[in-house]
C-alpha cells in the first residue's frame, strides 16, 4: 500500500515513515540525543500554519478526465504561489488565482495520458507558511490500453528506475500479458519483468541500466499499440553510512561530495538497502498524525510545514530531505530523525550552498540511494517504492511469467 500522501483534517499531508517508524528529521541543541523524539519536533509542531491546503483531485488520482474539476482551495489563510507542471516536459500549465486568493484553477483542459504534479503555498493571518503538493495523471484515449507506464516518455533518468506498468484492473493471464510488452535497452542489457502483484509489472536488468542508454517500452493489447522511450542519465549512487553519519556521493565512478547527514535513531531507524528516487518536491509538509505519532493531547508529535528539498526514497514515506531545525553540531554526530534522512538546510531552502539545496539541484528522478549500517532489523520491500535492486536477480527472473 502507498502511503504516499493523505488528507488529514483538509491538508495534503504527506506521510513521512522510514524504516521502522515515521520519517521527518529533527534534532536538538549541542548535538546531544535527544530525550524525546516529540520534545524535539515540538518547536516547528507550535509553528505551524493555521492555513489548510486542499488539491483536488487529491494526490495519486488516476484516470483524471481531462474536463474534470482541477482546484486548488485553502482555508483559514490565502493562496501565495500554485504550479501545474506536466512531469514528462516540465512545462508549466497557465492557471487563475481568485481574486480573494483562496482558489487556484488551471485555465484550459488537460492534456490526455499525462502526469501533472502541483504544488500550492499559503499563509495564514500571521504569515506563517504551508506547503501542499498532489500528482495526477489523466485517462488514456477512449479504448486505449487500460495501464500505466513510468517513467514518462521523453523523460531522463537516473540508472535506478525500472520500468512500472500499473494496470488499473487485476491481471489474470499473467503470461499473455507480459508477452506483449517488450523492454529493451540500447546497451544490449537483458531486462527481465517481474509480478509484484496481479496489478504492477516491473521491468528491469541485472545491474543498473547503462548510463546514456536509450529504453524502449512497446506495448501490444487489446489491439492497441503504445511505446514509450526514455533516456539514462549520468550515473549517482549515493551511499548513507548511518553509522559514520555520512553520505558519499559518486557520481560516474567519482567521489564527488561528502555530505553530514543524521539519519533515523535508534527508536525509528532508516531502512538499510537500496532506494531509488521517485519524486522531488521543493518543500513538503510533513505531519506525524498521518502515520499515528500524536502526543497525548492528540495533537501530532510533528508538524512541519515546510519541510525543504524533499525526495521520497519508499512508498512508505522515506525521504531525504532538508532539516532547518536541527542545530550544526547534530549532522554527521547524531541520529536523530523518525526513519529519514535528513541534511542541514535553511528554513525556506532559499540558501543553494547548504547540503541539502546542492543535493537536490544534483539529483534526478532515479538516482539511487543506499543506506548501510542501520540498527533497522526489517528488510525492505522491494515493492516499497522503487526499491527493485534490492531483490536478487535468479528471485527476479523467478517472477516472470514468461521466463
Amino acid at each position: 500500500m502507498v502511503a504516499a500522501a493523505g488528507v488529514l483534517g483538509g491538508v495534503l499531508a504527506l506521510t513521512a515513515l522510514g524504516g521502522t517508524g515515521n520519517a521527518a528529521t529533527s534534532g536538538n541543541d549541542a548535538g546531544n540525543p535527544p530525550k524525546t523524539q516529540a520534545r524535539v519536533d515540538q518547536p516547528a509542531a507550535q509553528d505551524a500554519s493555521d492555513a489548510r491546503i486542499k488539491i483536488t483531485p487529491k494526490q495519486g488520482s488516476r484516470n483524471v478526465g481531462i474536463n474534470d474539476p482541477v482546484e486548488v482551495t485553502v482555508s483559514n489563510g490565502k493562496l501565495t504561489k500554485v504550479t501545474m507542471t506536466a512531469v514528462a516536459t516540465g512545462a508549466e500549465i497557465p492557471g487563475t488565482l481568485s481574486a480573494d486568493g483562496t482558489s487556484w484553477k488551471p485555465d484550459g483542459r488537460l492534456e490526455r495520458a499525462t502526469k501533472y504534479q502541483v504544488a500550492a503555498d499559503a499563509e495564514d493571518a500571521k504569515g506563517r507558511s504551508v506547503t501542499g503538493n498532489a500528482t495526477i495523471t489523466t485517462v488514456s484515449p477512449a479504448g486505449d490500453f487500460i495501464g500505466h507506464v513510468s517513467p514518462e516518455g521523453g523523460s531522463t533518468v537516473g540508472v535506478g528506475m525500472p520500468v512500472t506498468v500499473d494496470f488499473d484492473k487485476a491481471i489474470g493471464d499473467k503470461a499473455a500479458v507480459e508477452s506483449r510488452i517488450q523492454v529493451s535497452s540500447s546497451s544490449g542489457q537483458r531486462v527481465v519483468g517481474h509480478w509484484f502483484s496481479d496489478q504492477r509489472l516491473d521491468f528491469r536488468p541485472e545491474n543498473y541500466w547503462k548510463p546514456g542508454s536509450t529504453v524502449t517500452v512497446k506495448l501490444d493489447l487489446h489491439g492497441k499499440q503504445k511505446t514509450v522511450t526514455f533516456k539514462i542519465g549520468r550515473s549517482q549512487i549515493s551511499t548513507v553510512d548511518a553509522r559514520t553519519k555520512q553520505m558519499t556521493v559518486v557520481r560516474d565512478g567519482k567521489t564527488i561530495k561528502t555530505i553530514p547527514i543524521s539519519s533515523g535513531s535508534p527508536e525509528h531507524p532508516t531502512y538499510n538497502g537500496r532506494m531509488v528516487i521517485s519524486e522531488k518536491f521543493r518543500q513538503i509538509r510533513m505531519n506525524g498524525a498521518t502515520v499515528g505519532l500524536t502526543k497525548q493531547d492528540g495533537k501530532p508529535a510533528y508538524d512541519i510545514a515546510d519541510v525543504p528539498h524533499a525526495m521520497r526514497l519508499s512508498a512508505s514515506g522515506t525521504f531525504i530531505h532538508g532539516n532547518y531545525w536541527s542545530a550544526d553540531p547534530v549532522f554527521g554526530k547524531v541520529n536523530t530523525s523518525h526513519g529519514c534522512v535528513g541534511l542541514k538546510d535553511v528554513k525556506g531552502g532559499g540558501d543553494g550552498e547548504q547540503p541539502a539545496a546542492w543535493f537536490f539541484d544534483h539529483s534526478m528522478i532515479g538516482d539511487v540511494v543506499i543506506v548501510k549500517n542501520s540498527d533497522d532489523k526489517t528488510k525492505l520491500a522491494p515493492d516499497n517504492g522503487l526499491s527493485d535492486w534490492n531483490m536478487p536477480w535468479s528471485e527476479w527472473v523467478a517472477g516472470s511469467a514468461t521466463s
